[in-house]
């Protein structure tokens, strides 16, 4: 078979091989373990049939990808080897304009629902130890995107098996999800929501045991925006503060004065909270600095109050530091909205958690203060988010973001699984 080339020219070249399965196994193979299918025998038979013979390749997708992180928007690889296996089977998959991420449908009719996992890596070194961990330096997969990529990969080929679908299932396979502007608006841009009716993602949660899914209905994660504050002063002798503006202080009075009006201001039950995460103004003890720069996330669980923290943000600010006489420019980023999922998309969501694996498998889980670009999909169609439980229920729980994270590979199964049953669920 041809490999498809989704680098536009210039775009560094990885491990390209003639075929996806050769892309699959370095120099010395690639070591498996079984890995139980936890909701075995619970049907459709062709479901069944696809995982008992393709669970080893499942696996082996999943620590390929693992072992070649790719960062945001240059998923080229990884793009790769997911369009070679959907070509492989009959698909037609489309690349995004940028070279990376794609979309594909299976099945025929006028309804669409859609499956989506996001494939980049962060710029993190990886500590697991693991046979199969990162050959980059200084790039890992220690958010699960490697898992997700694998599951939703695994849903589509586990469909592209069955005799007959009742309505087509888009695949969107997004790159960009760890930065800002996500690859979600790429997706949209690219038409990727055209048609949906709703839309369903996983994500990996080491809280939660393997074979349990978490969902909720409404908010599910926060808004995230950034905020950088630059200040800007006449500077001057410490022995006389009085002649010019003092920084330093004005700083200080924004550290600790922003959060606390905030606090006054916003509803707080809407989990608005700001923190900073970098500070720095001056070298000497005895000088005031002419300039200086503050930096922090500011996050909220309410989309209303989201969109009113912008105007509201600057208004305080400015009351703040017009008392100093220090200059200042403030330029608020804002990220992502909150994943707010839908009632009755929930609702098709657990229907398909029960099938797949049974109720034992449904949990609740609360609403996250971190931010996940699915949300933009949810400004456009209905759909809904859930927790993959990849914990093995035995070792310490080992967080996302950090360079130890690691997960129960049986949580590939399971999520292949709740992906082709919610799908299934979806089109009834």
């Amino acid at each position: 078979m041809t490999v498809l080339d989704s680098r536009p020219s210039g775009a560094p070249s990885g491990n390209t091989a003639s075929s996806a399965t050769e892309m699959l196994v370095g120099p010395t193979g690639v070591s498996m373990s079984p890995v139980d299918d936890l909701g075995e025998g619970r049907g459709p038979a062709w479901l069944d049939d696809w995982l008992k013979a393709h669970a080893s390749d499942v696996v082996a997708w999943r620590r390929h990808i693992h072992a070649h992180p790719e960062l945001s928007r240059r998923e080229y690889n990884t793009t790769e080897l997911v369009a070679n296996l959907l070509r492989e089977v009959g698909l037609k998959p489309r690349v995004l304009p940028g070279g990376t991420g794609l979309i594909c449908d299976i099945g025929r009719g006028p309804r669409i629902v859609a499956l989506r996992a996001d494939m980049d890596a962060l710029p993190l070194h990886e500590n697991t130890g693991s046979p199969f961990a990162s050959t980059v330096d200084g790039v890992s997969h220690a958010c699960g995107h490697d898992a997700h990529t694998t599951v939703l990969l695994g849903a589509a080929l586990a469909l592209a098996s069955a005799t007959e679908l009742p309505g087509r299932v888009r695949l969107v396979f997004q790159p960009a999800e760890e930065v800002m502007p996500g690859g979600a608006l790429d997706v949209l841009a690219a038409g990727g929501l055209d048609g949906v009716e709703r839309i369903f993602g996983l994500h990996c949660d080491p809280r939660l045991q393997v074979g349990r899914i978490g969902t909720r209905i409404g908010a599910i994660t926060s808004a995230s925006d950034l905020l950088e504050l630059r200040l800007s002063s006449p500077g001057g002798h410490t022995s006389r503060p009085h002649l010019t503006a003092d920084l330093v202080h004005a700083l200080g009075t924004v550290i600790t004065g922003l959060p606390t009006m905030l606090s006054r201001r916003v509803d707080p039950r809407s989990g608005t909270v700001l923190v900073w995460g970098a500070v720095h103004a001056g070298e000497a003890p005895n000088a005031v600095p002419q300039d200086g720069v503050l930096r922090g996330t500011l996050r909220t669980g309410d989309r209303d109050i989201w969109a009113e923290l912008e105007p509201l943000v600057k208004d305080l600010v400015t009351g703040l530091l017009l008392p100093t006489g220090v200059g200042f420019d403030l330029h608020h980023r804002r990220g992502v909205p909150p994943v707010v999922n839908e009632r009755e998309s929930t609702q098709i969501l657990r229907a398909g958690i029960e099938a797949a694996l049974g109720d034992d498998a449904l949990a609740g889980t609360e609403q996250s203060s971190g931010g996940e670009d699915f949300g933009w999909y949810l400004e456009h169609v209905p759909g809904s988010f859930a927790r993959l439980g990849v914990w093995n229920g035995v070792e310490k729980q080992r967080d996302l973001h950090q360079p130890t994270f690691d997960l129960d590979e049986r949580a590939l199964l399971v999520g292949v699984r709740v992906m082709v049953h919610t799908a299934l669920a979806a089109l009834a």
